[in-house]
């Protein structure tokens, strides 16, 4: 069983992470759901740093990075 998140598709949120549109917002939550079937819990830390994956602001050697260094607790 998994735990739910806040997702606010009008304000364009994840758990109040801002997004910049709906196409980003639902690539995001669609990622971190498929990590939550894996025992991802995800932070507020966490929805950032996936959601600057998502939009290329960082690259998967950082985003490795952070998971490695557990940046996302």
């Amino acid at each position: 069983m998994f735990k739910t998140i806040e997702i606010d598709r009008n304000k364009l949120t994840i758990m109040g992470v801002q997004f910049s549109n709906l196409k980003i917002l639902e690539i995001t939550a669609n990622a971190i759901g498929s990590n939550m079937f894996e025992g991802f819990e995800p932070t507020q830390k966490g929805v950032k740093i996936i959601r600057d994956y998502v939009t290329g602001t960082i690259s998967l050697s950082d985003l490795i990075k952070c998971a490695k260094e557990k940046s996302y607790v």
